[in-house]
């Protein structure tokens, strides 16, 4: 089946269009595209640059099938041709990592010694003491989500489909598929095309309900 080799949509279709699908194709994402999606889904920012995201590419039938009995049976987990075991690796702020993240700002000269040892003072204390968030896993969470959120629109403006999931039991996944203890399961991505027809915009509420002018509680709009 011919499949768009560039995206078809602009951004603002995209992001009107995407919705979750619950149900897919056996049709297979192309290689080339799927090695697209996942390019420029981690492109997504990450503090520090530090990139904490880790993706398991699930493609064989045995090991789909054995993720859907960690995601309570759900159907898309096995029907789509892709699922993505998204995680967050709290080893991203090791030294190792560090420094690697630091080469590689070298390599696109984007990385000064001021900012290389700015990074290697302040990442620690700002982990141990975690001010804006609880854990670490909070932390690596936050950035997988943004990494996963880029995944579905790009997926999206190729025509292809997906499914954030957060149902399922982590330590059967980490268990079933050999991730280590400092590495969290964040969501469950299957990608495919949908089988059924786009089911209808939720809604959403409006700017008057959610967003605040100066404090909370104060309209914006």
């Amino acid at each position: 089946m011919n499949r768009e080799k560039r995206p078809s949509l602009e951004l603002p279709e995209v992001i009107k269009q995407r919705r979750a699908a619950r149900a897919f194709k056996s049709d297979p994402i192309p290689e080339d595209i799927l090695e697209r999606i996942l390019h420029l889904g981690i492109q997504a920012p990450s503090g520090f640059n530090l990139q904490p995201w880790r993706f398991i590419l699930i493609k064989s039938a045995e090991n789909k099938a054995k993720l859907k009995e960690c995601a309570f049976n759900q159907r898309q987990v096995e029907e789509a041709p892709v699922v993505l075991i998204c995680c967050g690796d709290r080893a991203a702020v090791s030294t190792e990592n560090i420094e690697a993240v630091i080469r590689l700002g070298e390599e696109h000269q984007s990385m000064n010694e001021q900012y290389a040892n700015y990074m290697r003072n302040t990442i620690p204390g700002f982990v141990e003491n975690s001010p804006s968030f609880g854990n670490q896993e909070v932390w690596t969470n936050r950035h997988t989500m943004l990494a996963v959120d880029h995944l579905m629109l790009v997926a999206k403006s190729y025509g292809v489909d997906s499914c954030p999931m957060e149902g399922f039991v982590t330590s059967q996944v980490k268990s079933a598929f050999n991730i280590p203890d400092k590495v969290d399961v964040c969501c469950l991505l299957p990608l495919g095309y949908a089988a059924e027809p786009d089911k209808n915009y939720g809604g959403r509420f409006d700017l008057s309900q959610v967003c605040y002018a100066e404090s909370y509680g104060n309209k914006a709009f």
